[in-house]
């Protein structure tokens, strides 16, 4: 801040029992074109009557006087909350006392042989007031923000138990109704096993979008657990997990082991997120006009744990392979789901700081490389 900037009329009150004193500051200041309107006082019970009932944009002070100083004067100041700018005007002083007085809090000082500088101090100390002023209100905006996300965050928390235990929860006693009601051996028309089908594959499919949208919230919402894995046992266990999916018959599974002497250590649930969808997705996506092979390769290193999986599927046209990641993309018409696997699988790889990487040719298949930071201790 400048003079120049300065276009209004401060408001000063000077604690001062020297009225020569003021005459010289008052002088000084009108020399440098500063407009102002200055209250005097003398004494504490005066100061303390005018900062309570005025508003001031800068207070001098003397340092010492009959009955009263600088030093009470700023604690007073301080104490009641009052931020303007506090500069002393006093004579000659120790480099020491003026040191005390900056670290009490005050603004600055100035020597009364020295008064050609009250005009810039005063500008300065009214900018970096300026400035706290604007940091503290950036920081009172983003500690609302902050309590504004937290609800936002406690809210999404209440939304995620509703899915959770509110939809999916009816969605499996409505499968199991289905169940038996296909179990009923009373005569009907073929038509309602063609519905009890359909109604199924909705059942089904809404479930699945249901738990992606679980596991995107728990991905993004809780923290990495880094523990000892067994990647060969992690994998069994998540193909196991979907013998009853359709077509999983159809398609030959094997696991190729390189490397695996070495401990390896992440986080069980992420990765068992990620190898869920990319088995699914070669289930899914199989070629059923040919035999079905699904190879994964798993190499484990001291630095991190490569798993890739290779499957004959229909593969994906590489006009859009790099969209395939991108959340509510679907590629096929074949897709079923809301478009949030692959998502769920870059973004659960990243939060523990792997990589997928995608290769694939229409109607040949395609190979997703999943690679793993190995977060063993050293």
């Amino acid at each position: 801040m400048t003079l120049a900037k300065l276009d209004r009329k401060l408001k000063i009150l000077f604690l001062e029992d020297i009225l020569e004193d003021v005459e010289l500051v008052e002088r000084t200041l009108k020399k440098e074109g500063m407009k102002f309107d200055m209250v005097l006082v003398d004494s504490k019970e005066e100061f303390v009557n005018a900062i309570r009932n005025n508003s001031f944009d800068v207070i001098l002070s003397d340092h010492t006087l009959a009955q009263f100083n600088s030093s009470e004067a700023l604690k007073i100041c301080r104490r009641l909350g009052i931020m303007a700018p506090f500069i002393l005007v006093t004579g000659s002083v120790s480099e020491e006392f003026a040191i005390t007085r900056i670290k009490q809090g005050a603004d600055d000082y100035i020597l009364k042989s020295s008064l050609q500088r009250l005009p810039s101090a005063i500008i300065n100390a009214l900018g970096q007031r300026k400035l706290q002023c604007e940091r503290l209100e950036a920081e009172l905006a983003l500690r609302n923000q902050n309590e504004e996300l937290i609800k936002i965050n406690e809210e999404l928390d209440s939304f995620v138990y509703s899915v959770s235990h509110d939809l999916r929860a009816p969605l499996l006693s409505l499968l199991g109704l289905l169940n038996i009601s296909r179990m009923d051996e009373r005569p009907r028309d073929k038509v309602y096993d063609q519905y009890f089908g359909m109604m199924e594959k909705s059942i089904k499919k809404l479930d699945g979008t249901l738990k992606e949208i679980l596991d995107y919230s728990r991905n993004a919402r809780t923290e990495v657990k880094g523990v000892e894995v067994d990647l060969v046992h992690l994998l069994k266990k998540s193909i196991q997990k979907l013998e009853h999916m359709d077509g999983f018959k159809e398609i030959e599974i094997s696991i190729d082991i390189r490397r695996m002497h070495l401990p390896f250590y992440s986080d069980v649930y992420r990765i068992s997120v990620v190898f869920e969808n990319l088995l699914s997705n070669a289930i899914k996506y199989r070629n059923s006009k040919k035999k079905c092979f699904l190879e994964i390769q798993l190499d484990v290193t001291k630095k991190e744990a490569i798993v890739s999986f290779t499957d004959n599927g229909i593969g994906i046209d590489e006009k859009i392979l790099s969209n395939v990641f991108k959340m509510f993309y679907r590629g096929t018409e074949q897709s079923e789901g809301a478009g949030l696997g692959l998502y769920l699988v870059r973004e659960t790889a990243q939060k523990i700081g792997g990589r997928i990487n995608a290769t694939s040719q229409l109607g040949i298949g395609s190979t997703f490389e999943f690679t793993i930071p190995n977060n063993a201790p050293s």
